[in-house]
């Protein structure tokens, strides 16, 4: 796949993380008009207009095939500079330094936080709609009832960042965003209108709240080095 493709039109670069249902992700972009497209590369992460990171599964084989593939830095590089980047579940998960479920198996550490197994009296793994709460200052996140199906949580919002929370047998992180990154625990290519909204507010909106941030690459020199 050539990267300079990837980079424009506004088409939706999906990393295969080996560990989700790329096919749901697909047809959810599909339905709102986009192109998705399965990133090849690091050049293709570096030049992606939007790029999404899924998951469902085990921390420890996303993250062994992000850096099988040699993706860590590059994924790290867009998030570190707020460019549209939309993290699924597990995606999540693996922007964080580590989870529970991995010890000794750090993530790509974008976000300061720790995933640990959900408790209480809910039961693991949550797998059902649930509802969010999410604060007004938040640009993609609304309140709703959502897809989710997750053994491990985030306890606190990340500093810095914006977030929605759930309960569970006890509360856990539901998203979180600032810039043009979004990252949902829950599932919105699986939530039905919510979710399909909250995916068309961030296509449409990313750009713009990167840009707001200081954070988009000059378009020119990105073409450049793509």
């Amino acid at each position: 796949m050539n990267a300079a493709r990837i980079g424009t039109g506004g088409e939706v670069g999906i990393v295969p993380t080996g560990v989700a249902n790329l096919e749901a992700v697909r047809s959810a972009f599909r339905r709102l008009g986009r192109t998705p497209r399965v990133l090849n590369s690091a050049a293709d992460i570096e030049c992606a207009e939007y790029v999404v990171l899924p998951g469902v599964g085990s921390f420890a084989d996303g993250m062994a095939e992000l850096r099988r593939r040699g993706w860590e830095d590059a994924l790290r590089r867009r998030v570190e500079s707020l460019r549209p980047t939309l993290g699924i579940c597990l995606g999540l998960q693996l922007l964080c330094d580590a989870s529970d479920e991995a010890p000794g198996i750090p993530g790509l550490g974008c976000v300061s936080g720790r995933a640990v197994r959900l408790n209480g009296a809910g039961r693991v793994p949550q797998l059902g709609w649930n509802g969010i709460a999410a604060p007004t200052a938040a640009v993609f996140l609304r309140p709703g009832i959502v897809y989710f199906a997750n053994s491990y949580r985030l306890e606190e919002v990340p500093a810095g960042w914006t977030g929605a929370t759930g309960r569970h047998g006890t509360r856990f992180v539901a998203g979180f965003e600032r810039g043009g990154v979004l990252a949902c625990q829950f599932h919105p290519e699986l939530s039905g209108r919510i979710g399909a909204a909250l995916l068309n507010r961030w296509l449409e909106g990313a750009p713009a709240a990167a840009e707001a941030s200081g954070a988009m690459m000059d378009r020119a020199r990105m073409a450049a080095a793509c």
